[in-house]
């Protein structure tokens, strides 16, 4: 199978293993700064990674990039079906990086949605850098106050696979984000 019907294969079952999705993301052409900028909506990847379903499954909508040093890192559909900019909380985060261990029970998604208006925010809480990961400079989102990089391969104009670097988890989490028009 080439890397083009690779790459839609994963695009449509939205499943693979890390070995391939890193293999994949490796072939893939770099994006730059300015090619982040807009709104992008997300699909997790399932690689068997604690994180797999964990976002779609708190209504994850994707990430907003306004500029370089003006990111919204995680965008989420609100109790108003509205998109909504939250700020991360490293106490959610370090669940989140234990994910597995904790069932996944409607309770957990509806005590999301009580709490969900208090981390609603204007502030931006990310920036994107060019920075180097496995051997390409692309462009990156990083966390302001997490250890969590995002870096960002071109799958076509309006498509790039992410790749999470999680310093509490050493296994990396992808994720497909498509351009909003």
């Amino acid at each position: 199978m080439s890397e083009p019907e690779k790459i839609n294969l994963i695009q449509q079952s939205k499943k693979t293993t890390t070995e391939e999705a890193l293999n994949i993301f490796d072939q893939l052409e770099e994006t730059n700064l300015e090619f982040m900028i807009g709104q992008w909506k997300g699909y997790g990847i399932q690689t068997n990674h604690p994180m797999d379903g964990l976002l779609e499954f708190f209504d994850w909508y994707g990430k907003e990039f306004v500029s370089p040093e003006q990111v919204h890192p995680l965008l989420f559909i609100d109790n108003d079906h509205q998109v909504t900019a939250i700020t991360p909380n490293p106490t959610f985060i370090q669940l989140v990086a234990h994910w597995e261990r904790l069932p996944k029970a409607k309770i957990f998604k509806w005590l999301f949605r009580l709490v969900l208006p208090l981390f609603k925010t204007q502030n931006f809480k990310a920036r994107l850098r060019m920075m180097e990961y496995r051997q390409q400079v692309s462009a990156t989102m990083i966390y302001d106050d997490l250890p969590i990089q995002d870096t960002f391969r071109k799958v076509d104009q309006n498509t790039v696979l992410g790749v999470m670097d999680f310093k509490a988890v050493p296994q990396p989490f992808f994720f497909l984000l498509k351009r909003v028009k």
